[in-house]
């Protein structure tokens, strides 16, 4: 559908203004109304990281007047491979202000405004309220859920986009003419169903690919051109090379967004979502060790046999020495069972600590009532007892 601008047009563009957005300005559907309403518009890029960098890069390079970035997370080597906003002289940087740096780089018109903090409930809504449109590059169901309703509660749009190995999903919520967010997902997903990109991987380029869909959209909303993703969803599949939308309807029982909403102010949303099931949380209790506890049960010859419950790929990446590899969905299924010994204490690691307690509920079912998992798992290790092996 085709929707009104979003923002009113600037007084007017400066000489350096037109002459830099002269390819913009001959295009008959943007033209100087829809520049001006660009410069007059203020968006706030949630998350400078893969979704977040060709974002902001590509916002700044259209003309947005003033450009938010919010972002607590610094730059690690890890994120080179997709987060093409920040270089190699950046690891170690605060990502807002890298981000921020290259922004400027691209267009010295564009005001950036850096907000270097974790999104939470007790700030979202007095940062989003400052702004016209929100782009969406979280990558966590409880932030995700948490952008969506004060997005709603505000009355503001917002371009949502997700990615994961080679899929990309896209797509624009704004409640006064479509759906929101919780319209399509109504739940979020049992904890530790859904792999997060850091324990199951994007490919670098699908972050442009989709980023680019959200910053198209974007400009649609606020020039008020073309028919923008609302009430549609986008999938794109990078193996393929195929896309497809789907068309997302209006939920009339919403909680949030419908007929008779329940939902009037923000949540918990870490609760809502759940970082691990209470099963596993209950399993963990008490049965949670640190990386230098197991190292000194190695170097102790204690009778331990320890599992990395993580992926093939990711063991081959790096992994603690002495352990063996046997997958989470195997302990999910049952099948890791009966390759666990009866006469030796169970160790459990991942990369973190979150899938090591999902798998050690399952083993503590089974009646290994002395199991253990490690806390932050192989990146503790390599913190704080190994730190030449490498991370990712």
């Amino acid at each position: 559908m085709s929707l009104p601008p979003l923002v009113e047009p600037a007084d007017e563009l400066t000489v350096d203004e037109v002459r830099r957005y002269s390819r913009h300005l001959i295009i008959p559907d943007v033209g100087m109304a829809g520049q001006k309403r660009l410069k007059n518009a203020k968006v706030l890029c949630v998350g400078a990281g893969g979704l977040g960098s060709p974002a902001l890069m590509y916002l700044a390079a259209a003309g947005i007047g003033t450009l938010g970035v919010v972002d607590f997370d610094v730059v690690d080597e890890s994120n080179l491979q997709r987060q093409i906003i920040h270089g190699q002289s950046d690891v170690g940087r605060l990502k807002a202000e890298s981000a921020a740096a290259s922004v400027r780089e691209i267009n010295p018109l564009v005001n950036v405004v850096i907000h270097n903090v974790a999104l939470t409930t007790d700030n979202v809504m007095d940062i989003f309220a400052a702004y016209d449109l929100i782009v969406d590059g979280t990558d966590n169901f409880a932030t995700r859920y948490m952008v969506n309703d004060a997005a709603v509660l505000l009355g503001k749009p917002y371009i949502w986009g997700s990615i994961y190995r080679f899929d990309g999903q896209a797509s624009v919520f704004w409640a006064e003419y479509g759906p929101c967010y919780r319209c399509l997902y109504p739940e979020p997903p049992p904890p530790g169903m859904v792999p997060s990109c850091a324990e199951g991987g994007v490919l670098g380029v699908l972050c442009a690919s989709i980023g680019s869909i959200q910053v198209n959209e974007a400009i649609k909303v606020l020039t008020g051109i073309g028919e923008p993703l609302v009430g549609r969803l986008m999938i794109y599949d990078a193996l393929e090379m195929k896309y497809r939308d789907v068309k997302v309807r209006k939920d009339p029982e919403c909680p949030l967004c419908g007929k008779n909403p329940t939902i009037t102010e923000l949540i918990d949303y870490e609760a809502f979502c759940g970082t691990i099931s209470d099963e596993a949380a209950q399993a963990a209790t008490g049965s949670t060790i640190t990386a230098q506890e197991l190292k000194d049960m190695m170097d102790r010859g204690d009778d331990i046999f320890v599992v990395d419950v993580r992926e093939q790929n990711e063991y081959e990446i790096v992994n603690i020495p002495g352990a063996v590899l046997i997958p989470k969905g195997e302990f999910l299924r049952g099948t890791a069972l009966e390759r666990l010994p009866q006469d030796r204490k169970i160790v459990l690691h991942c990369k973190s600590g979150a899938r090591s307690a999902e798998a050690l509920a399952v083993v503590k079912s089974a009646g290994f009532s002395d199991a253990v998992h490690v806390g932050g798992g192989v990146l503790s290790w390599i913190k704080t007892v190994d730190p030449s092996l490498p991370t990712y």
